[in-house]
């Protein structure tokens, strides 16, 4: 067998294929982030669950997975991703067996933690080999299709959840990952070539175990600041630990002659740029598309299935402009800093949309997610492939590795964030005392107070998102700002070499 993938014009013979099996197993993962949350009633009635460990059901499988990314992506580079990706899958899958069959809360948070380990490879390995079957040239067309997939998972997690519950008990909406794991395991056994760092750099174990511990204190910490208060002991002890460990680690990595994460990557214009970008559009959809549901369930009464449909929209333009390849096309035409920049003013425009028209019905809704689809078939293909674009091709997993630890990190930074002002505007706005929409409906003693307190709930809502919208748009501003002058840059350095080359004396 092969130790590294082979180098063609046009890339692997069997590419297209092989990269819908590394997509179906990473569909797979992200639905396992959504798929959970339709089923917290559930799991409070039958299993008895407090709610400490529903958000350790939901969160074990998050701390886990955000915490191992880059850790992942380094073990694929060296130790190969294809026997990363195979051990992802039956991590996954065992994880999931477990799961189907707990009869404990301890037993199910055990599981998903076991799960958040395959997730993380699954995660890193799927765009690090898509990066090495394909030809530079197609690598826009790839990553897109491999982004499309993201937005499918969010879209279908709860869709496929409600109907799931509807039919059968709720293991089984970890009993249904086995089927795709197995296939999975025999189509990447057969198709996907191994490929790793040819330099066979040492494994760097500190590195590995410092960027653990605090990528997963920092996720915590931004978890449980809404709950328990971003004051509290815990949210300021594990923010603490999770500063001075990753303190630590930036210097190790940059001591040590075989770095994981090689901090020289920061100096890169265009890497900075995107790291930016992406952090920023994150935070401000992450937050804001978790404050939609709110509204599309308690301001305009849809409910969870319903809701979840009314989103789909979203997802269905992503996946038709990315997997036909128009966005593709889009990018290769305008740029990549115009692409990201154009793509994410749509999303803040869509943003706006949702907050300012969202009142009226689902009219504005509707366009506002298809704005948004539009916007994130454009930017964030653009804004991986730029990730990826500035990190050298044997660090494919670092790369990935990066590229998922910061959607993490704006995910959960934006859904704390737009949610503390979301609750900052509805407490300061209802007519009584209330940590919760719920508890403030249910102290209401006429139509008239529950009115008001709907109203002020939707003020929050609106006032969340469009923060979450000038986020978007001003991490598309500096993303395509940044990204410009390193263009520029390179351009320049291009011009003086082919200058010195051309009066050279031979």
């Amino acid at each position: 067998m092969p130790t590294s993938t082979p180098e063609t014009p046009q890339g692997h013979p069997q590419r297209w294929l092989i990269l819908g099996v590394i997509c179906l197993a990473q569909l797979t993962v992200l639905l396992d982030n959504t798929i959970l949350n339709v089923a917290i009633p559930t799991l409070t009635r039958e299993m008895d669950a407090a709610t400490s460990d529903i958000q350790w059901m939901i969160n074990a499988y998050s701390l886990v997975q955000s915490g191992l990314l880059l850790t992942a992506g380094s073990a694929a580079d060296r130790y190969g991703r294809k026997k990363m990706l195979i051990t992802g899958l039956a991590l996954f899958g065992i994880g999931s067996l477990v799961a189907g069959l707990a009869d404990s809360t301890g037993q199910l948070i055990a599981a998903r933690a076991w799960m958040g380990v395959g997730g993380a490879l699954l995660l890193t390995t799927t765009l690090a080999v898509a990066m090495q079957i394909f030809a530079p040239e197609e690598h826009p067309k790839a990553i897109g299709i491999w982004s499309a997939v993201n937005a499918l998972g969010f879209a279908c997690g709860p869709l496929i959840g409600g109907f799931m519950l509807n039919h059968f008990w709720w293991g089984a909406l970890f009993l249904i990952n086995l089927p795709v794991a197995a296939l999975g395991l025999v189509a990447v056994v057969a198709l996907v070539p191994e490929s790793k760092n040819p330099q066979g750099d040492r494994p760097d174990l500190l590195g590995a175990l410092l960027s653990t511990i605090g990528m997963a204190s920092l996720v915590y910490a931004i978890i449980s600041g809404p709950d328990h208060g971003w004051t509290s002991g815990r949210v300021l002890t594990t923010g603490a630990v999770a500063v001075g460990v990753l303190a630590v680690f930036a210097y190790w990595e940059s001591r040590i002659p075989y770095p994981m994460l090689d901090l020289h990557f920061f100096r890169n214009r265009r890497f900075t740029g995107a790291v930016a970008g992406a952090v920023l559009i994150t935070f401000g959809m992450g937050g804001a598309l978790f404050l939609l549901t709110q509204h599309l369930q308690f301001v305009l009464g849809y409910g969870a299935l319903e809701a979840g449909l009314r989103t789909a929209p979203l997802a269905l333009t992503v996946v038709a402009l990315n997997f036909t390849g128009v966005s593709a096309k889009w990018t290769t035409k305008l740029g990549t800093p115009m692409s990201i920049l154009i793509g994410m003013v749509l999303m803040s425009a869509g943003l706006v949309s949702i907050a300012t028209l969202a009142s009226g019905g689902y009219t504005g809704t509707l366009l506002g997610l298809v704005l948004i689809g539009v916007g994130c078939a454009v930017a964030n293909p653009a804004m991986a492939h730029a990730i990826m674009g500035a990190i050298p091709r044997e660090k494919a997993g670092v790369g990935a590795g990066i590229n998922g630890t910061l959607a993490e990190f704006g995910n959960g930074l934006g859904v704390a964030v737009l949610g503390a002002v979301l609750n900052s505007r509805f407490g300061a706005l209802i007519p009584v005392a209330a940590s919760s929409l719920p508890a403030a409906l249910a102290s209401a003693e006429s139509s008239e107070e529950k009115q008001q307190i709907t109203d002020a709930f939707a003020s929050g809502l609106e006032t969340s998102q469009l923060v979450g919208a000038l986020a978007v748009l001003l991490g598309g501003l500096v993303a395509a700002a940044l990204l410009r002058r390193a263009e520029r840059a390179d351009s320049e350095s291009m011009t003086r070499t082919q200058n010195v080359q051309e009066g050279a004396p031979w």
